[in-house]
Order: C-alpha cells, then structure tokens, then sequence
C-alpha cells in the first residue's frame, strides 16, 4: 500500500512539472483618476492637476508582480512611478535634490503606501536617478505629456467636479478641497483605490520612456510639516495649538491673507517622520512633508 502511494505521489509530480503556469492577469491599460482612498493611515484624493510641482521625500518602489493600478504590468526596469493624486498615466521630471539628476517617468500606480512621501520610482530610475533608498526630489508634472499619453485610453474624460472631503471639526474652516478630486465613502484601506470602469481596453502596451538623465546643481532643503491653510487667523493658532505647530502667514501680496500650520524645520528625516506622525494621529488628514 505504501509503495503505491508512493508512485502516486510521484507521479502527481511528474505531471504538476510538465505543467506551464498558469498566466498572469492580462494588462487593460486604462486612463484612471479614483476616487477618494485611505493607504498608510491618510486619505488622498486623486485629480487632474497638471499644475502640481511638489518637493519632498521620494522611495523606491518594491520589485512585484501583477498590474498597476491603471492594468499595466509592472515592470521594475522601466522608467515608471507610483503617486497619489496624479492622473494614471502622467508624466512628471523628478530630480534628485540631493545630486542635481533630473529623469522624466511615468506614473502608472497609486503609492507611496507610506505617507508622508511624495513619490516612489521604480528600481532603474532611482538607479539613473542616483539614489538608493529615501532621497530629497521634486516632482514636476508635464501637462502636454500627460494628455498625450492618456490619450485614446479607455476612461479618458475630463474630471468630476467632487464635494468637500471628509474632514473634522477643526479642517472645516481650511481651504477649500482639490479641485477635480472625487469622493467616496469611506472604506477599508486598500492600495487600489476605484477606477472609473472595469471594461477591457485595446490600447497598445505603453511606450517605454528613454533613459535621458540631465545635470543640474543639487539644491537639497530643510524639511517642513504643513498641516492644512486657514483664510481665518484663529483656526489656525487654534489648529497649531492642537498639534504642537505654529501659524504663520503667507501669500502674495495683494491677495486675501492666508495663515497656515506648520513644524519644523527638522534636523533629520526620522524627527520629520515623527512629527508626521503625531499629526496624523491626531486626526489631521491635511499633512504635507516637505522639503524647503
């Protein structure tokens, strides 16, 4: 009995090696904003702001498998990212503050899964980009770019106009929401937020973007907190008070004063984290970490 097990079990592992595994899901690159979603304890909404030139930390996206969030495949050795609110796909320059190499990439997923970071490039931009974990960077997005490659995409539409996002007691007197944003309910975290449809596409797989690293003078600044702007002087000492900030104002001149909420500036990025943190704890969803 037993030696017929065995060669039962032997050749069950036979046949399981001759067997080819089983393929992937298939990319259905899409034009994708979202709705609102909840990822490393912060809500961002995503919206077409081609306007947005942000410094602060970036990562390095972790090697996997499977489709973005847009239903491309993941591929660590293009010239890809992953953001929180841009448009998927968009094309932005992201330059390492810290060495002055500036890289053009496409974003294509929602991330950092960490808040608090501004975005995460894929292991061969980093690699051309110079950086080998967490690094200063700006990201500047290029609207005429972004259009063309969201182009013919199933999905690719203007933005919704959205309501306020959910906020609490203290954020209601804060500046108005992003423009374009759309809201859901709240729900379990998830890295995936909603697209705007679910039906196949025939676009052709994506262009790779060419390898073109450009010199610049690194300008590698101090790091700030921002938590959330007030047109109301009170609200935000009062915001301040509760998070252990300060209000200041800001603005161009002429225009109706606005104050906002920050800390810093931090000595290392784990006192900047830590300040995040806290924040966030707190209950305070409007928070920035920048560098200046």
């Amino acid at each position: 009995m037993r030696r017929r097990i065995a060669g039962l079990a032997a050749l069950a592992l036979l046949a399981s090696c001759g067997r080819t595994p089983p393929p992937g899901p298939e990319p259905r690159p899409r034009y994708v904003v979202g709705e609102g979603y909840s990822l490393g304890g912060q809500w961002s909404y995503p919206r077409e702001d081609w306007s947005l030139d942000q410094a602060g930390i970036a990562e390095i996206m972790p090697r996997r498998s499977g489709l973005t969030a847009n239903g491309e495949r993941h591929d660590a050795t293009a010239l890809v990212a992953a953001h929180r609110t841009l448009p998927l796909p968009s094309i932005v320059t992201v330059t390492n503050l810290e060495n002055g190499r500036s890289l053009r990439v496409r974003v294509h997923d929602r991330g950092p899964e960490r808040a608090g970071r501004v975005i995460a490039v894929s292991p061969r931009a980093a690699e051309l980009l110079g950086a080998r974990g967490l690094f200063q960077a700006r990201v500047t997005a290029d609207q005429g770019a972004s259009r063309l490659a969201g182009s013919g995409l199933e999905g690719h539409a203007p933005a919704l106009a959205i309501a306020t996002a959910p906020v609490g007691r203290v954020e209601r007197e804060s500046l108005a929401a992003p423009e374009g944003a759309r809201v859901a309910a709240p729900r379990a975290e998830t890295i995936r937020p909603a697209v705007a449809t679910e039906a196949a596409a025939t676009a052709s797989p994506p262009e790779r973007l060419p390898e073109q690293v450009t010199q610049g003078v690194p300008m590698p600044g101090r790091l700030w907190v921002e938590a959330g702007s007030f047109f109301r002087a009170d609200f935000a000492r009062t915001q301040a008070a509760r998070l252990g900030m300060r209000a200041e104002p800001f603005g161009l001149p002429g225009r109706q004063q606005v104050w906002r909420v920050r800390g810093g500036p931090y000595a290392t990025l784990p006192e900047a984290d830590e300040a995040f943190a806290r924040a966030l704890r707190a209950g305070q969803q409007d928070l920035r970490l920048v560098v200046e």
